[in-house]
């Protein structure tokens, strides 16, 4: 019976070793982005992998930019639609959503209803309603996690949360989100977004131009696609300019 207890103890002793060390290289990695843009990310990773899959040649255009050089409306659109209080939570918000944005959904609901879209003119799922998760969140989980559900990817995104909120600034953390994340297919960050739906760099992009991206940011390739969805992605785009103007940027 000791034999079999002392097993059970260095088998969970292994165990937690290895989890700490894991954590632990995740942590320098994520520290490491404090100076240095990450060469890839997960998501990125994956889409090759899905392509090459299917006998396609991958699609990458990337074109890094500092924040400075993003446009203070797109900025804010981003932070409308997908974090409002990006700047008060510390990487989890769980705060009830804006008047102006609900305003704004039961707006577009009706102006759904009246074209003659009589179910629910967004998905079910609460990712797309809007902020399911914070900006930090979204990071984590583009940069280093699978999109598969499950309770330790969701675990491990709340660890890597708190290390982004730990180790980084607000401003480098937006600036980092900014740069990776996908605008459709093969395109991402805000410059080469900018570059392929209005021919311009992220720097010019007007207030209408930049809650169009922003309205695209849930998911760009199918249901937030303008050119597959194109009036609920004008719906949102409305809802997110309706509530710029009450978003702080960093």
């Amino acid at each position: 019976m000791r034999r079999i207890i002392k097993k059970l103890l260095l088998v969970f002793l292994g165990i937690a070793i290895g989890v700490i060390s894991y954590e632990a290289i995740m942590f320098i990695r994520v520290s490491h982005l404090q100076n240095t843009n990450p060469g890839s990310t997960s998501l990125i990773e994956t889409r090759i992998q899905e392509a090459q899959a299917k006998g396609q040649q991958p699609k990458r255009e990337q074109y890094w930019v500092t924040l400075d050089r993003v446009s203070p409306n797109l900025q804010r659109a981003v932070l409308a639609g997908e974090d409002t209080n990006f700047l008060t939570h510390r990487g989890f918000d769980y705060q009830a959503l804006q008047k102006a944005w609900d305003e704004g959904m039961r707006e577009a609901a009706r102006e759904a209803k009246k074209e003659g879209e009589n179910d629910d003119w967004l998905p079910t799922l609460p990712d797309f309603k809007r902020g399911a998760s914070t900006i930090s969140q979204q990071l984590a989980k583009n940069l280093y996690l699978s999109s598969r559900r499950s309770f330790f990817r969701k675990g491990q995104e709340a660890i890597l949360t708190i290390f982004l909120e730990r180790t980084l600034s607000k401003r480098r953390i937006l600036e980092l989100y900014l740069n990776v994340i996908e605008w459709g297919d093969g395109i991402y960050g805000a410059e080469a977004a900018a570059q392929h739906y209005f021919h311009k760099p992220a720097a010019s992009l007007s207030a209408n131009e930049a809650a169009f991206l922003s309205a695209m940011i849930p998911n760009p390739r199918t249901v937030f696609n303008p050119q597959v969805n194109p009036r609920r992605v004008s719906r949102r785009q409305r809802i997110i300019l309706r509530g710029m103007p009450y978003v702080r940027t960093p």
